[in-house]
């Protein structure tokens, strides 16, 4: 497959988790999206118990800006002082920096309540769509890009893409089963990030594509 085929599918991706989001924002009030909300929370709920629960906290929380924020400036650090990667700095920062900026304009937009009923922990603000997830998504997302850029064989590419993805989908669980989102709020999340991520990772392909053309003129 040709490198301008691939980035073509990263910019179809991202229209295609945009209008999905834009699909769940609008229909996430309606009756069987709400009755599709409890029927997940119920389920899940089945599974509490003091072990899990200490679990899902620990997710919660690998999740939180507090984490990310550090673990970023971790990762920054590296790659600017030993890897000078500049160009995959300046990607990380926007990926993440906008996903957390995306977040606190859209839930300024839809005003969602949280969950009221039989919360674990307690959270403040709006519902959705839900910070921890999308936070969680582009941070290890974009991680898990630009480690995968660098891996040195398919099988590596593989495993560091499903730590990302089970990581991600772990915190946006552990958002539901502590009672502070619902499923909803979790896939909103998720779904917004994704649009953003993917569209980040397309200007990115597109400038290395051009600037190598450039350099072969």
């Amino acid at each position: 497959m040709n490198n301008r085929l691939r980035v073509s599918y990263v910019l179809i991706f991202s229209f295609l988790s945009l209008v999905c989001f834009i699909s769940v924002a609008i229909f996430f009030n309606t009756p069987r999206v709400v009755q599709w909300d409890q029927a997940l929370i119920s389920a899940i709920r089945l599974w509490e118990g003091p072990q899990l629960t200490q679990l899902m906290k620990l997710f919660t929380l690998s999740g939180s800006f507090e984490v990310l924020a550090c673990l970023s400036i971790v990762i920054l650090l590296y790659s600017c002082i030993w890897l000078r990667h500049r160009l995959e700095i300046l990607l990380f920062i926007t990926i993440l920096g906008g996903s957390i900026l995306l977040n606190l304009l859209l839930k300024l937009a839809f005003h969602r309540d949280r969950p009221s009923l039989h919360r674990l922990i307690e959270e403040t603000g709006f519902s959705f769509p839900s910070g921890h997830s999308m936070q969680a998504f582009a941070f290890y997302a974009a991680l898990t890009f630009l480690l995968w850029r660098h891996m040195p064989n398919k099988y590596a590419r593989a495993s560091v893409g499903v730590l990302g993805a089970l990581l991600t989908v772990c915190i946006g669980l552990s958002r539901i089963y502590l009672g502070v989102h619902y499923p909803s709020d979790v896939v909103g999340g998720f779904l917004a990030s994704g649009s953003w991520f993917a569209l980040c990772v397309w200007c990115f392909q597109w400038y290395n594509q051009e600037r190598q053309s450039r350099d072969t003129e």
